[in-house]
């Protein structure tokens, strides 16, 4: 990959247009008083305006390729993680590369949010925050089940599912686990977690690896866990906060801002907040979690940006210990150092905090993309969910289907 722009931290040229930047931000992932805080220091250290322009998640791909492909695009844009490494392939993201010490400040990033944001060896987005799953339990359905510990190990796990369901099979509807038969962030962790993975790069060729022992071993213990669902084999996790709040469900696996989801005044039921209760997913060996998955936003700047240094300089005020230590208090920060901070707010966050220490990430190419639109995992899952397909065959199609897009040069 090559012609790269990089940036200058403070690179103050062209003062008519230096004194004034835009940013696009992602809707309701950051704080209005946050973005308000970090704009006043930059402004007061570079006396340059700030205008914020929130996007919407929908289509919102298909918006940024538009923006970095014209002439005037924004100084700064939140990407998803998962993102970062297509967008950097088509030459479309600055290399920070040279400023990386300056944006750390310091600390150690996540290896979640770092690993894509570094391609090929070159940096192009700094880690903005993290978020994770942890399992999401109603405290009092479990209790009265005679489960009044959480599982250490998947065993533990299993045989305490096993009592909820017993304790409650007159209710037809209800779920020990809800878990959706689409939910591949679920199944992955459980394939990362027995030591498989999705895919892997030798020679320079891509080869789908779900059909290895170790991951069959991983699909086959979250097929496991669908037994103890209903009504969710051909569905994602979209509405799994919902489905707990109407009262049928004994445990999901959800983001940790997912309990105040359901327990929302408006979508959900305020009365399940004191019965709710979290713990990491756990895994064969006692005292250690199933990896999670760390999906997060990073901060980028395009490559055609007009004031291209001071966005990375914006980037560096909102990456800086201060504020991240702020914005710890209500998300995972981009920093290992911090996590303490954010386990502090809450039980629910000290459950993704742990579970933050142990994650896996999707392959680093940007043909992933393609992966993910494509549904290939999901179509796999829901083909071993419904019955329709054995482990093995799943599998089997689903490599195939990943190495041809893996691999694919159009």
């Amino acid at each position: 990959m090559a012609g790269f722009k990089k940036v200058n931290l403070l690179e103050l040229e062209n003062s008519a247009q230096a004194k004034a930047i835009t940013v696009w931000l992602m809707d309701g992932d950051l704080s209005d008083k946050a973005v308000a805080a970090i704009n006043t220091a930059f402004a007061k250290a570079t006396g340059a305006k700030v205008t914020v322009q929130v996007q919407e998640w929908d289509n919102i791909n298909t918006k940024i390729s538009t923006a970095l492909a014209q002439d005037s695009t924004p100084d700064v844009l939140e990407i998803g993680n998962t993102d970062v490494p297509l967008f950097a392939a088509n030459g479309a993201l600055a290399d920070l590369s040279d400023h990386k010490a300056d944006l750390a400040a310091g600390q150690s990033w996540l290896p979640g949010l770092a690993g894509p944001a570094t391609v090929d060896g070159k940096i192009y987005a700094a880690p903005l925050f993290a978020g994770n799953r942890a399992v999401i339990y109603r405290k009092s359905i479990w209790a009265k089940a005679g489960v009044t510990a959480p599982p250490t190990t998947y065993a533990e796990l299993t045989a305490d599912l096993d009592k909820v369901k017993a304790a409650n099979a007159s209710d037809k509807s209800f779920s020990a686990f809800y878990m959706p038969g689409k939910y591949w962030y679920a199944a992955m962790s459980f394939v990362y977690g027995a030591g498989g993975k999705i895919a892997e790069q030798q020679g320079g060729k891509w080869s789908g690896t779900l059909e290895s022992s170790q991951a069959q071993q991983g699909l086959t213990q979250w097929q496991k866990l669908t037994g103890y669902s209903v009504g969710g084999a051909t569905k994602d996790e979209s509405d799994q906060d919902a489905i707990m709040a109407q009262g049928h469900t004994g445990a999901i696996l959800g983001n940790g801002w997912e309990v105040g989801s359901v327990t929302d005044p408006k979508t959900g039921k305020p009365a399940l907040a004191p019965v709710l209760g979290t713990f990491p997913l756990p895994s064969d060996s006692a005292g250690q979690y199933t990896p999670s998955f760390l999906g997060g936003s990073d901060l980028a700047v395009p490559a055609k940006a007009p004031n291209s240094g001071l966005g990375a300089t914006w980037i560096k005020y909102f990456t800086d210990t201060a504020s991240q230590t702020a914005l710890a208090k209500f998300a995972i920060p981009n920093t290992t150092s911090l996590l303490t901070v954010y386990e502090a707010a809450g039980d629910a966050n000290k459950s993704t905090g742990e579970a933050a220490k142990n994650t896996w990430f999707v392959p680093n190419t940007p043909n992933w993309a393609n992966v993910e639109s494509g549904n290939v995992l999901q179509n796999m899952l829901e083909s071993i969910a419904t019955g329709k397909s054995s482990v093995a065959d799943a599998a089997k199609s689903a490599d195939t289907q990943i190495a041809s897009i893996l691999n694919s040069t159009s």
